[in-house]
């Protein structure tokens, strides 16, 4: 007869201890590469984007649910769990769609806060160098737990597009009119439509918050609580998505119409205008740079953890540094190559939308082995009956609309 843990009673005490990696991976969800991918969507489209984000409410939910069940009951973390049930090559093949996914975020990331940085005339050498080194400090000196709190308190900033929406003052009827307008035949709307699912559906996502609740020590008791932190950190992000597509159309669209960004400085010298010179640089400042060094600190251990997992080391900030080399020389090389190619002048709008599209095609094989996986799960947590019917049907179509959408707006 196999053993059922019984769950406490709701307790905001016992909540406060376990949510946290919720939180964090929603607050990373929001990061500069999707700051700039609903600003292009609200610039380009007005408010045609709009209901989307709260479409992938419940999707975003009902995938990271899964990723939390994983990890608190088997206590291992996604990658090393596609090793035991599917073996080495596949482990091996989900490990590189994470890679490119976190690089790619990571260039987004670094790109986002150099060009936050030029608003205040500081070189993007200067800007990247302290974040790095700022990144590498914490990393180093730090654990989990704490590194967690920081990203947090940096991804709260985030919450300032909530302001900068309402103080654009957007027109509620042309809301409601372009809200049920999806101009599926235009493959430029389709291109914009897959990159918006990709940057709330990502391949590092999963694999961050099932090694957080691994590396928390979470257990079955913990699960009701890790369910609402994910929940409300699944509203949170959409919400600030959806306030960014607000803000951007009730200004830039609004302004200019099929406006294209090419700059973060551009962004914000469309947006700023309607809200006062300082006071919107101020805003725009904070809300990206919260978004975007939340994001940097989770892909960047997401990367540094999965490789480890896959090669078998530690793979924990509860290490020393001599006790998990690679853990820490992943860590190390991620940022320092991001950088490099940083500072190299890429396009930050092209890259942006790029990178959410390319997340989007991976949907496949992040889903995949998500649901595969649930589904090998000991009573009672096994994904079954109704409700896996249920999940199947959201991530299948979440799945072909990505890839439909992307490869259609690649193509035209």
């Amino acid at each position: 007869m196999s053993t059922i843990s019984i769950q406490r009673a709701p307790s905001w005490k016992r909540f406060a201890v376990v949510a946290g990696p919720g939180l964090a991976v929603m607050l990373a969800d929001t990061d500069a590469g999707c700051i700039i991918t609903a600003a292009q969507s609200g610039a380009q489209w007005g408010y045609k984007l709009l209901l989307l984000q709260f479409i992938l409410m419940p999707v975003l939910y009902v995938v990271q649910e899964l990723t939390v069940r994983l990890g608190i009951v088997t206590g291992q973390g996604h990658a090393q769990l596609i090793h035991r049930h599917f073996g080495r090559f596949w482990a091996w093949i989900s490990a590189g769609t994470l890679i490119i996914s976190c690089i790619g975020a990571l260039l987004t990331e670094l790109s986002g806060l150099a060009g936050v940085g030029a608003l205040l005339n500081i070189p993007p050498a200067i800007t990247v160098s302290m974040v790095v080194i700022a990144l590498l400090v914490m990393a180093y000196a730090h654990t989990y737990l704490t590194v967690e709190r920081i990203a947090i308190g940096l991804g709260l900033f985030e919450l300032v597009f909530l302001l900068v929406a309402w103080l654009a003052q957007p027109n509620g009827s042309e809301i409601a009119t372009d809200i049920v307008s999806m101009p599926l035949g235009d493959s430029k709307y389709l291109f914009l439509l897959s990159a918006n699912i990709g940057a709330v559906v990502m391949p590092w996502m999963v694999f961050f918050q099932q090694s957080s609740v691994v590396e928390r020590k979470l257990t079955t008791d913990d699960l009701t609580f890790a369910r609402v932190d994910t929940a409300i950190g699944s509203v949170l992000t959409q919400l600030i998505m959806a306030a960014v597509i607000v803000a951007t159309a009730a200004t830039i669209g609004k302004a200019a119409g099929d406006q294209s960004l090419d700059t973060v400085e551009q962004i914000s010298g469309a947006i700023t205008p309607f809200l006062g010179n300082f006071g919107g640089k101020l805003l725009f400042g904070l809300g990206m740079s919260g978004g975007a060094m939340v994001g940097a600190i989770v892909v960047t251990l997401t990367a540094a953890r999965t490789l480890s997992e896959v090669l078998g080391v530690n793979h924990s900030l509860e290490h020393e540094p001599k006790e998990a080399v690679w853990f820490y020389g992943i860590y190390t090389a991620t940022l320092i190559i991001a950088s490099l190619v940083v500072l190299s002048g890429i396009n930050l709008i092209t890259l942006s939308v790029g990178v959410q599209v390319l997340n989007a095609l991976c949907l496949p094989i992040v889903l995949g082995f998500l649901f595969l996986l649930a589904q090998r799960l000991p009573e009672p947590y096994r994904l079954k009956g109704a409700y896996a019917g249920v999940c199947l049907v959201i991530m299948s179509v979440t799945t072909l609309l990505g890839v439909y959408s992307g490869i259609a707006g690649v193509l035209d």
